[in-house]
């Protein structure tokens, strides 16, 4: 039995279903699903993802033989139900062709609309609709997206004008016109054959007139642009697989441009930016969908409360409100029942919020798709929680909604409210992504890419409107500022789904993009200018306005109570100050996994003493640099013992080369011989004796305390001071001392010594003793093999997977960048591995050494360290492979904490 490539829908029947994703791709699988449960669908057929595989395998001329008794099957279904024919001058049946991915791309691949159509058909549609109007407004707008997205037309940089809209504006100025819709029927002739001509003289081709070859071009074409620029960034900022291709879907038109009783919208189920319970959404009357997210024309609201909020941010009276910009509950209250009925159904079926588009056709509704709608990170998890309180999913479900990165989006700086009271308010636009940003006016997509990466300048993204092609700025832009679009726009779904904070549609802006400069009530702002955007608000204000720690609410701590109860993998910080641990505690770390002493040393007279101590040349003199710098080390170890209230902190003795702590420029030195009273020759040779050929694998670690134990003396000495005098004032203290790069069980052992001697004297000075562990950092790969005789020594391995990765893969963490773009491009490597764990090979050390310890101490306790301590995907695979715990920046603990109860709901 040959593959089956093409799956039909409509009637109320469909071949596919919703948990056939992979397969038929978001829409396609959500298409099917509608017509099972009943709500009015245009009838079509969905092209498999593995067609588009094939795609790139065999070639355009293969697949079109291969689809060909499929598709024209199809095609004569959707025929039968909508009792017209494709091709037909006399009853003509046109179609819609649009992508659909296994995972949502808002905006990121083509579409097009009104296929089939040519000089002819456009007469027969007239005589068919007696609409003059409405045909050849069809037919403009499917030369115009054939020509953009098959025929190759669609500019490819800021330099270029869409030859297109340059026709439009060219007719609109000629006949004295604003609108698109103010054309006449004559205009909208004379726009095609401008367009057609535009055509051929771009391609030296004529605009294709047969339907079967038009349709043949629109879904290869799908398929190209699965691979265009900005699908492929999106698939990477999302980690979307290359290899997961898209599906086609080919639907029978249903037309929004029909007239007054005519409209095209986009609705969500709940509050995409706030989560909040509320239907919402925009809609256009006698427009079709691309015009409601491209952001051309201004949308208006769907529900009253909604229209009523948005003339209040406006300033526009409640009369002028409802005579200029009613709602669709206003304007089509009939319509706007069924709409918010069957949003309900769709809701209750997914149990998700949910993202829907929508045609009235001369008073017929129908929906065109939906899907789990894009949100921000506060969106998530307000939806997550009510839903949960609802009844509508369990507590694990509202778990495994949670995407643990956007998370990050809720714990970054708000507006400091003193701050903002003094701002200079310049325009009001939408709330369309909530956030505080500041930065630099940037007109241009890539120039905002190129200032943040060379010159790491933050940037706002000012533009008339956004479009895919804008991706790149997007990412890289702290927010981004639009004059035109509504809450459905473009610029305003991509940033939520971002979690950047976005203004949309703030009218009053005047942007030139040739003079570079953005003019509100007459003052101008030039590009590197400073504006601040609120996206809660919409509220634009002038220059840098003062940020604040963010404030979390009942729904995220409610959150992180439901993962504390279903996972199994604790969560440590990284932290060295006090200040650090006590954010990390109230973001729910139970200990620190890695505080690493060397940060303590920088400044004051704790740098001083630390060069005087590298700089003498006898133990005596070590050991009295050592005893200058002890009390502030102490000091340091009391402020994180007492912020973590008796959870365990594991303090890495001291790592890196000594190079590090002295100054290498002439300056530096100088002042350095001052300060000590030497001769700035005797600091100059000593420096330069110093410095080695390959620091990271020379003296550094436990070679340094090997080689001089007054130094892990000293450290041991401050750990253990530090918790026996907080437990005299009755704050209990657990820490873990441990020795780093790790590679003989010898070294470990000479360390321990020192560091048990050292203990024993101290309690014995104290009169008093406390509980500690020894144990070791795994970051070399020797240590991993040889793991089982470690454990025989060490009571705990932290595995510090910065450097294992490092020395397994033999990169340089600080020279990688050099080659690591080639290498992701060319999927040498499919990600950073500084950034996701490589869970093939690093990941096996780890279970292999865990495995192996524990084998040797069966109580040995494990964790991880390094920065993949707070990637989820890591996490995942350090609760599979049964450690203990993680370690990440404090400001990821709760990104952990969720994926560690993902991880244990996975796996059961």
């Amino acid at each position: 039995m040959s593959k089956k490539r093409v799956y039909t829908f409509g009637n109320g029947e469909a071949e596919g279903k919703a948990d056939m994703k992979l397969l038929l791709g978001g829409k396609g699988a959500n298409l099917a699903e509608m017509n099972l449960i009943g709500v009015p669908v245009p009838p079509g057929f969905t092209i498999t993802t593995e067609v588009c595989n094939e795609y790139y395998e065999v070639g355009q001329d293969k697949v079109v033989e291969l689809l060909k008794p499929e598709v024209e099957a199809a095609v004569a279904k959707i025929e039968g139900l909508m009792n017209a024919q494709f091709g037909s001058i006399e009853n003509p049946l046109l179609l819609s062709v649009r992508s659909g991915a296994p995972a949502s791309m808002p905006g990121m691949m083509d579409t097009i609309l009104n296929l089939g159509l040519n000089d002819e058909v456009v007469e027969g549609l007239i005589r068919k609709t007696g609409n003059a109007r409405f045909a050849w407004d069809s037919y403009r707008r499917f030369v115009q997206m054939y020509g953009d997205v098959v025929l190759g037309m669609k500019p490819t940089s800021k330099e270029e004008i869409d030859p297109f809209e340059a026709l439009i504006d060219e007719l609109k100025e000629e006949r004295g016109v604003e609108q698109d819709t103010d054309l006449t029927v004559e205009d909208l002739k004379v726009l095609v054959a401008r367009f057609k001509k535009a055509v051929k003289e771009q391609t030296g081709k004529d605009f294709p007139t047969d339907s079967y070859e038009q349709l043949w071009g629109a879904v290869m074409a799908v398929f190209r642009s699965w691979m265009n620029e900005r699908a492929i960034l999106y698939r990477k900022m999302e980690g979307i697989p290359a290899e997961w291709g898209t599906a086609v879907n080919v639907q029978a038109m249903v037309f929004g441009n029909m007239g007054e009783t005519s409209a095209t919208g986009v609705c969500f189920s709940r509050d995409s930016a706030t989560g909040e319970n509320l239907f919402n959404g925009e809609y256009l009357i006698n427009a079709q969908g691309e015009d409601v997210v491209a952001g051309i024309r201004t949308p208006r609201e769907i529900t009253k409360i909604g229209s009523q909020r948005w003339a209040e941010r406006a300033n526009v009276s409640e009369e002028e409100r409802v005579r200029e910009m009613p709602s669709l509950e206003e304007a089509m209250p009939e319509i706007y029942k069924e709409l918010h009925r069957l949003q309900l159904k769709l809701e209750e079926h997914y149990r998700d919020m949910q993202d829907m588009e929508f045609t009235v056709q001369e008073g017929k509704l129908w929906f065109l798709q939906t899907r789990s709608g894009k949100r921000t990170g506060q969106a998530m998890v307000k939806i997550a929680m009510d839903l949960l309180k609802e009844g509508k999913i369990d507590e694990k479900t509202a778990i495994k909604r949670i995407e643990p990165n956007k998370l990050d989006e809720l714990l970054h700086p708000v507006f400091d409210k003193k701050a903002l009271a003094k701002a200079t308010v310049i325009t009001r636009g939408l709330p369309a992504s909530p956030g505080a940003a500041t930065g630099q006016i940037v007109f241009f997509a890539e120039d905002a890419d190129r200032l943040h990466n060379e010159g790491g300048q933050r940037v706002i993204l000012v533009r008339l409107e956004t479009s895919p092609e804008d991706l790149a700025g997007m990412q890289v832009a702290e927010g981004i500022l639009t004059a035109r679009g509504g809450m459905t726009s473009h610029a305003a779904v991509v940033a939520r789904g971002m979690g950047k904070c976005c203004v949309s549609g703030a009218g009053a802006l005047q942007i030139d993009y040739k003079a570079r400069t953005l003019t509100v009530d007459g003052k101008v702002y030039r590009e590197g200018d400073f504006i601040s955007l609120n996206g809660t608000t919409g509220e634009v204000y002038e220059g840098m306005v003062d940020t604040k720690a963010a404030e979390m609410d009942a729904d995220f701590s409610a959150l992180m109570e439901l993962a504390n109860k279903y996972s199994r993998l604790k969560v440590r910080a990284n932290a060295d100050t006090g200040h650090d641990a006590a954010v990390a505690y109230s973001f729910g770390a139970e200990g620190i996994g890695l505080c690493r002493t060397e940060h303590m040393f920088f400044e004051g007279e704790k740098i001083v003493a630390m060069r005087r101590m590298i700089l003498s040349d006898s133990t005596e003199g070590r050991k009295e640099a050592l005893a200058k710098i002890l009390p502030f080390q102490k000091e340091d170890f009391k402020n994180i013992f007492r912020e973590m209230h008796g959870h365990p902190v594991t303090v890495r003795l001291l790592d890196p080369p000594l190079h590090e702590f002295v100054p290498h420029d002439a300056k530096g030195q100088e002042e350095m011989a001052k300060d000590m009273g030497l001769d700035v020759e005797v600091i100059r040779h000593r420096v330069s004796s110093l410095m080695e050929h390959n620091p990271m694998l020379g003296h550094r670690g436990c070679r340094l305390g090997n080689t001089y134990p007054e130094i892990t003396e000293m450290q041991t000495r401050a750990i253990i001071s530090a918790a026996l005098e907080l437990k005299r004032e009755g704050v209990m203290s657990e820490p873990e001392i441990m020795v780093p790069l790790t590679g003989i069980v010898y070294e470990f052992k000479e360390q321990e010594n020192v560091i048990r001697a050292t203990a024993e004297a101290v309690f014995e000075e104290y009169g008093d003793r406390i509980d500690y562990k020894v144990g070791t950092m795994i970051e070399i790969p020797r240590a991993a093999l040889t793991a089982d005789k470690i454990a025989a020594s060490a009571e705990f391995f932290s595995f510090g997977t910065n450097d294992l990765t490092q020395m397994t893969f033999g990169y340089s963490r600080d020279d990688i960048a050099s080659f690591l773009p080639i290498y992701l491009e060319k999927k040498i490597l499919k990600v950073d591995p500084f950034q996701v764990l490589d869970q093939n090979g690093v990941g096996q050390l780890v279970k292999m050494a865990t495995e192996k310890g524990r084998a040797k101490r069966p109580e040995l306790k494990c964790g991880i360290c390094g920065e993949h301590g707070g990637e989820p995907s890591s996490v995942k695979f350090c609760h599979k492979v049964g450690l203990n715990y993680v370690s990440c920046s404090p400001f990821r603990v709760p990104i952990a904490r969720v994926a560690a109860a993902q991880a244990a709901i996975e796996e059961a």
